[in-house]
């Protein structure tokens, strides 16, 4: 069969394009900062991506035979591609609860605080507990759901937090937790 007639779900489509997996009870916790950076990125595929790559499609479609028509082919899969992640964007933002780590008043590790801690080896490490869609180990920015950060939550300055990852375990003394 012609690949013209295969059906492309949204499941699979998010899946290709590397989608966090639903959350456990449907929360979407994201900080303000995360929340801005998918809407800008929603406003400039609606209002300059898209609207930019329509026009270079329209004019692959003017130039006649589209059957051997690389710009158009290709711009179609981009069309596809922009199409799907606005779907994507939309739903996470339409879902999404936007909780402002400035305002939380305790010293107990919640959504969206930073926390400065030291593993058994010694090594101090910083993380950000942030959104699914925000995480960046890298720099040092952990979703909330990951072994880490659910290790670490509702422990207090100076409490040890047992940490379990398949490969090993290592105890975590909290240092520092601050909300910024």
């Amino acid at each position: 069969m012609s690949k013209a007639f295969t059906k492309e779900t949204d499941s699979d489509a998010e899946e290709a394009e590397g989608a966090p997996a639903p959350v456990p009870g449907g929360k979407n916790y994201i900080t303000p900062a995360g929340h801005a950076r998918l809407k800008e990125e929603l406003h400039t595929l609606l209002t300059k991506t898209r609207p930019d790559l329509t026009q270079v499609v329209a004019w692959a479609a003017s130039n006649g035979d589209r059957s051997e028509n690389a710009d158009y082919t290709y711009g179609k899969k981009r069309l596809r591609e922009i199409d799907r992640r606005i779907r994507f964007l939309t739903k996470r933002l339409e879902s999404a609860e936007v909780i402002d780590p400035t305002k939380i008043r305790t010293e107990r590790i919640q959504f969206g605080a930073t926390v400065r801690y030291q593993g058994s080896s010694g090594e101090e490490k910083t993380v950000q507990i942030v959104g699914i869609d925000e995480s960046a180990p890298g720099e040092g920015k952990i979703s909330w759901i990951s072994p880490l950060a659910k290790a670490l939550l509702n422990h207090l300055p100076g409490d040890l937090a047992l940490f379990k990852a398949p490969a090993f375990e290592d105890e975590l003394e909290i240092l520092e937790v601050r909300y910024r």
